[in-house]
C-alpha cells in the first residue's frame, strides 16, 4: 500500500511570520487557506517552541474568511457554540461535528444537485435560499443527528442512548384494594339489620 506523504510543515515565527518548510518561502493566511481548499495537508508548529499551533492558526483563517464578508458562521451557531464550553456534553461536541462536517462533504454533490434543481445553476451564488434549500438542508441535518445519536448508543451502551432504545420496564402491578376494618363492616351490618326490621315493623302495622 502506498504510504501517505507526509502534511507539509509551516513555521510560525515571533513576528507572525509563516514559513513553508516545503517550498522554502515565506506564506500567508490566504495561501495557507488555498492549501486547505486544495486539499493539501500541513501542519503549523511554533519555531521557537516546536509546539503544535494547527488550531488556532486554522481559527485566524476563519476570522480572515469572516471578517471579509464571507459570513459562513451564523450567529446562532456562534452564540451557541460558545455556551457549550464549560458544558457537561462539551467533549462530545468536536465529535458531532466532525461527524456533521464529513457527512456533508460526502454528500455535498447530491445536496447541490437538489438546489440546482430547484434554483437553477446560479442559486449558490444567491444570497438567501429559499423553501426548497431549506428543506434539503433540513434534510441533512436530520440524517446527520440520527447517524450521530446511532453510533453515541454504540459507545455509550449503558448511557441515555441505551435508556432511549431499551424496553420500557414492566408496569408494576396494582396493589390490591385495602381491606375495610372489620369494625366497619360490623357497624354497617348492624345498620342494615336495624333498617330491615324498621322496614318488618311497618309492614306488620299495615
Amino acid at each position: 500500500m502506498a504510504k501517505e506523504p507526509e502534511p507539509t510543515i509551516i513555521k510560525k515565527y515571533a513576528n507572525r511570520r509563516l514559513y513553508n518548510t516545503g517550498t522554502s518561502t515565506y506564506v500567508t493566511l490566504e495561501d495557507l487557506a488555498g492549501m486547505v481548499k486544495s486539499g493539501e495537508d500541513f501542519t503549523v508548529v511554533d519555531a521557537k517552541s516546536g509546539e503544535d499551533i494547527t488550531r488556532s492558526v486554522l481559527t485566524q483563517i476563519i476570522f480572515e474568511q469572516e471578517n471579509k464578508g464571507q459570513n459562513l458562521l451564523p450567529i446562532t451557531f456562534l452564540r451557541q457554540l460558545i455556551r457549550f464550553y464549560g458544558d457537561s456534553i462539551q467533549n462530545l461536541i468536536p465529535t458531532y461535528l466532525d461527524f456533521s462536517i464529513d457527512s456533508l462533504v460526502r454528500d455535498q454533490d447530491k445536496l447541490r444537485g437538489q438546489m440546482t434543481n430547484a434554483f437553477g445553476p446560479g442559486a449558490f451564488g444567491t444570497a438567501a435560499f429559499g423553501p426548497g434549500a431549506m428543506d434539503a438542508i433540513g434534510e441533512q441535518v436530520r440524517r446527520n443527528t440520527e447517524m450521530f445519536e446511532q453510533a453515541m448508543r454504540m459507545f455509550l451502551p449503558f448511557g441515555n442512548g441505551a435508556a432511549r432504545t431499551s424496553e420500557p420496564p414492566p408496569a408494576r402491578p396494582a396493589p390490591p384494594p385495602r381491606a375495610e376494618p372489620s369494625g366497619d363492616i360490623d357497624a354497617l351490618k348492624r345498620q342494615l339489620d336495624e333498617m330491615q326490621s324498621r322496614l318488618d315493623r311497618l309492614s306488620d302495622k299495615k
